[in-house]
């Protein structure tokens, strides 16, 4: 395991690609909000399913039209510095901080934060002595305009599988998470957990639950850890603050079938924030490909706009 420390910065090289006009969220049909007053800042995640592939599928398109101002990227499987070359060819003239937590087994897991304006601080892992927690968990710090910290983590949790050390790898590291949490928040003013967290909470979470409840993902005991989440450890699970109780939305869709087509998924991805800054958040979008040829992930970013100090 990679010891908790800051990193040098990396920013990405500017690229030669023209700029296109960003996108407007407009009237989303998960807007429930009205915008608070503040500085609008747009956060998203997304597992890319490899940053490789996702940038030959067309993530470059995607993230040059969207204003994002800070990128939580789970597994990456490239090293840092293969991401930021890649994010700096995805995107128009700009510079983005890129600090990512590599995985010691190439090619698998790996985590990221990109962003416009550089952290403070950065740091690896979810504590000492936690090998499960290798390239799946990153924490940046960034100064808010009113001089707040706003602490930010892009998380990775296994995938798991039934009777197998997957899944005893999985419930260790949501373990870790409830130890490791409420130390955090009372290190930071704001804190903001996002990421494939693999695991959906409610019964809205999954189109065919039913069929689930003895799988990884969906175990009792594994949900049992999100009731703590977002209970007694007090976090708030920002998209089901927003988009109310309706199904999903959901943020994963296998490629076997039709599941895309029929929109048989999983919300699985997150944004867990600590009270104060939950209600900060005003537009949210899951920004599903308007269709399957059109997918460079088997998920779909999750993008909430913030209005911070």
């Amino acid at each position: 395991m990679t010891p908790n420390s800051t990193a040098t910065p990396k920013t990405a090289p500017a690229s030669s690609a023209a700029p296109t006009e960003a996108a407007d969220f407009g009237e989303h049909p998960h807007r429930i909000r009205d915008a608070k007053s503040g500085q609008q800042t747009r956060i998203a995640s997304v597992n890319v399913n490899g940053i490789r592939a996702a940038h030959r599928k067309g993530m470059g398109e995607w993230l040059a039209d969207r204003e994002i101002d800070i990128l939580a990227l789970q597994e990456v499987r490239a090293n840092e510095e293969i991401l930021t070359k890649l994010v700096g060819e995805m995107t128009a003239p700009e510079t983005w901080h890129v600090h990512e937590y590599e995985a010691a087994d190439k090619g698998r897991a790996g985590v990221a934060i990109i962003s416009r304006k550089p952290p403070i601080a950065t740091r690896r892992g979810i504590g000492e002595g936690h090998p499960e927690d290798d390239g799946r968990w990153i924490e940046a710090d960034y100064e808010l305009g009113d001089g707040s910290t706003l602490t930010v983590v892009s998380v990775y949790v296994h995938s798991g599988e039934v009777g197998s050390p997957k899944q005893e790898h999985k419930m260790r590291f949501l373990q870790y998470m409830t130890e490791y949490l409420p130390q955090l928040a009372r290190r930071t003013d704001h804190l903001l957990v996002m990421g494939d967290l693999n695991v959906g909470h409610r019964e809205l979470d999954i189109k065919n639950w039913k069929g689930n409840v003895k799988n990884s993902g969906f175990l009792p005991e594994e949900r049992a850890y999100f009731d703590a989440y977002f209970g007694e450890l007090g976090f708030r699970d920002v998209a089901r603050d927003l988009a109310g109780e309706i199904d999903g939305p959901y943020t994963w869709w296998s490629y076997r079938g039709k599941a895309f087509d029929n929109d048989t998924g999983w919300r699985i991805d997150y944004h867990m924030a600590t009270p104060a800054l939950a209600e900060l958040a005003g537009n949210l979008k899951v920004d599903r490909a308007q269709d399957y040829s059109l997918r460079w992930s088997d998920h779909a970013p999750l993008v909430v706009d913030y209005q911070l100090p």
